[in-house]
């Protein structure tokens, strides 16, 4: 009867040893599995923000080839034609002569050149029959010299005064309407006038500006 129990109870020890392993490989199957479906789920999430990423792009390159090529023929037809943007010829000599794409270079540089302003400014004044006392302003090349080029550029003022002597009343009204019609935007903070009507010094405060180049990138983009 002893050994009967005791065959029993070995019986009933071993059946409850394969139920625990039965368990706890159920358990270790059903984790691992939630473990992967997650990581195939993360995964399959990821190839397809992946996919969509390069989808965006490859449309939005199309899109740039396109404006590229509807740039470049407006920009040949606006650099062509005969006549430029301020009435001038395109392939004259003149003051007003040249092609738009130079005027437009004219009117606004990309880079500061103080001694290049000076040398219009006197050739604005010589123009005008005007006798000139004197260009002055602050030649703030090395200061400036780092901003030549920027994502987001913005006009840049340069400050610039001069003087004119032994000039009418005239020839000042002249002046003051060849600097609001120069291809370089003048804008005239303060004038000055000490004389009379035919004896008349001018002092003259203004600034231009110029625009440092627009630069342009490729970004890389990370996904995650």
């Amino acid at each position: 009867m002893a050994q009967l129990i005791s065959t029993k109870r070995v019986a009933i020890s071993k059946a409850n040893a394969q139920m625990v392993i039965i368990v706890a490989v159920a358990a270790f199957v059903t984790i691992f599995c939630l473990v992967a479906s997650k990581a195939v789920w993360s995964q399959n999430a990821y190839q397809s923000r992946v996919t969509s990423a390069k989808e965006t792009a490859h449309h939005h390159l199309q899109d740039n080839l396109k404006a590229f090529d509807s740039l470049v023929t407006s920009y040949k037809t606006f650099d062509g034609a005969s006549k430029n943007v301020i009435g001038g010829s395109n392939s004259g000599t003149a003051d007003k002569d040249g092609s738009n794409s130079k005027i437009a270079l004219d009117s606004l540089p990309s880079s500061y050149d103080f001694p290049a302003l000076a040398s219009s400014l006197e050739k604005i004044l010589a123009d005008q029959h005007i006798k000139v006392g004197g260009i002055t302003g602050t030649d703030d090349q090395l200061n400036q010299q780092a901003n030549v080029i920027s994502p987001t550029p913005q006009p840049v003022p340069i400050p610039f005064s001069f003087t004119v002597t032994d000039a009418n009343y005239t020839a000042v009204q002249q002046l003051i309407s060849t600097l609001e019609h120069s291809i370089r935007p003048i804008q005239i903070d303060s004038l000055s006038l000490s004389g009379n009507n035919s004896n008349l010094s001018v002092t003259v405060n203004a600034h231009t500006y110029y625009q440092p180049g627009k630069s342009v990138s490729i970004v890389k983009k990370v996904i995650k």
